[in-house]
Parts: C-alpha cells; structure tokens; sequence
C-alpha cells in the first residue's frame, strides 16, 4: 500500500505577536528577527495517521511539500516519525501560491509518484487556516474526499473513515485510491525515536523542480495565484473599564448588579 502525506513548513505560530510587522503596501507579514519554522502541527497528525496505517497493515509513506530555500530539520521531521521517503517541491515558481496553484503542484507531484492508494493532509495549515489544499488536491486528481478526520481504517481496499461533526462523528467508507483531512480529534503525534532519527539522516529528499512535474512558470506558485489579497492588518483590540462602588460591599454588589441590568447582561 502507498500512502503520500502533504506536510507544510510554517512559522512557528506560538511566536507572540510582537515578532511580525506588517507591511501594509505590500500586504506582507514581516518577522522582526529570527522566528523559528516548524512543521505545520495539522500535518503533523497527517503524518501519525499514515504510520498507524503503516505499523497495522504496513505501508510506504511518502511525504511531500512544496516551497523554497525550505529548513531540512523541519521538513524531514515525518521522516523522523517513520515516513520512507521525502520529496520536495523546491522552486521558486512554486512557492508562496495560494491554496489553488499551491494544491495543482502537489496534485501534479502526485501524478508523478504514479501508485498511490491514499492522500492524507492535515485539516488546514496553522498560518492561513484556509483548510483547502487537501480538498482541492482531490479535485485536481478526480479523488473522492473525506474531511475532518478522527479514525482511518482499511478494509478490503476501503477506506473506513470516523469524520468528526459538531455533535460527534459519523463513520464514512470510500473506495481507494481517496483524500482523507484529518484533525487534531485524531490524538497526539507520535515523537521520533532515535532509531528513526539516525536512519532518517541517511536519507536525502528527493528534489522535482517545476520541470520535473509537468508545471509551466506561471501556472502555480506566486504567479499562478487565483486569491487576491486586499488587506493585511493587525486587528485593534480595546476594552473600556469602569469602577463600580459603594459605601459597603452589598452596596457595590447591588450597584454592580444595577450596571449589569443596565447593559442587559443579567
């Protein structure tokens, strides 16, 4: 069985919010100093998802991210947790593309790889929360999708799928080869052993540049962009505060709750 894992790198989205500026000519996110990348943590249990698959059944995990001048610690991270093998997108005409040019790429990298019997994605990427790449990854490639997954299980060539509600979960079955999105319900991801760690670096990612997969300059990446952004800003928050008192505490009590009434809180 071959499994492919989207993974994206990102800024560490813990960073406060004192460590970005905001350009707001050019709509762009400007880090003050030195802000550490991680692996976005929704692909993170992307990952975990495909290695219970793997340690049950067994299976060859691929994982696969697009980008430029990308951080080798932090991309080879599924590797680590126990992926096969890592193949990066690694172009500028590729890179910064909005969900659509950004799932064309990898839906074009896919085609490439050739078998593949289940895409898993994280639920969204922890910087844009747009929650579309995998789905639109789908679309490019005719895949039936399933989202916002807790549980994956294969059953004679289905996938069996818990798919989380807002009032619980519903269990799903789709026919292989499908996308599955997975969310945070699906539990921790697991930490790198040290075993997986020193067989991890011996393993080089293999790099495809636009070329490589069949994209013209211009039809993905930056220039491929289909979303235009209007503006970037960071939201103004204020708060007024105002003292009630009284002579007693009853007496502030009772003011307080007039005030409340008032603001048609009680």
């Amino acid at each position: 069985m071959n499994i492919v894992v989207c993974v994206k790198e990102i800024l560490d989205p813990e960073a406060p919010a004192d460590s970005f500026t905001i350009d707001g000519v050019n709509n762009a996110l400007l880090p003050k100093g030195k802000i550490a990348k991680v692996l976005n943590p929704f692909d993170e249990q992307a990952v975990e998802a495909a290695l219970r698959i793997k340690d049950k059944l067994g299976a060859r995990v691929t994982a696969i991210s697009v980008g430029k001048q990308m951080d080798r610690v932090v991309t080879k991270k599924p590797v680590f947790m126990g992926a096969d093998e890592l193949i990066l997108l690694e172009d500028e005409s590729l890179a910064d593309g909005d969900s659509w040019s950004t799932a064309l790429a990898i839906a074009a990298a896919i085609k490439k790889i050739g078998q593949c019997d289940l895409i898993v994605c994280g639920r969204q990427a922890a910087d844009s929360n747009a929650g579309q790449v995998g789905i639109a990854i789908a679309e490019f490639l005719g895949l039936p999708h399933i989202s916002v997954a807790r549980k994956i299980d294969i059953l004679d060539g289905k996938a069996r799928v818990e798919r989380v509600t807002c009032d619980g979960y519903e269990t799903v079955e789709v026919d292989l080869p499908a996308l599955v999105t997975v969310t945070n319900e699906l539990g921790q991801a697991r930490y790198p052993a040290i075993q997986n760690i020193r067989i991890a670096n011996k393993v080089q990612p293999t790099i495809w540049k636009h070329t490589d997969i069949g994209i013209e300059v211009g039809q993905a990446g930056k220039q491929g962009r289909r979303q235009k952004l209007l503006k970037l800003f960071q939201p103004v928050r204020e708060g007024a505060c105002e003292i009630v008192e009284g002579e007693t505490l009853q007496e502030a009590a009772e003011n307080l709750a007039l005030v409340l009434r008032k603001a048609k809180i009680l």
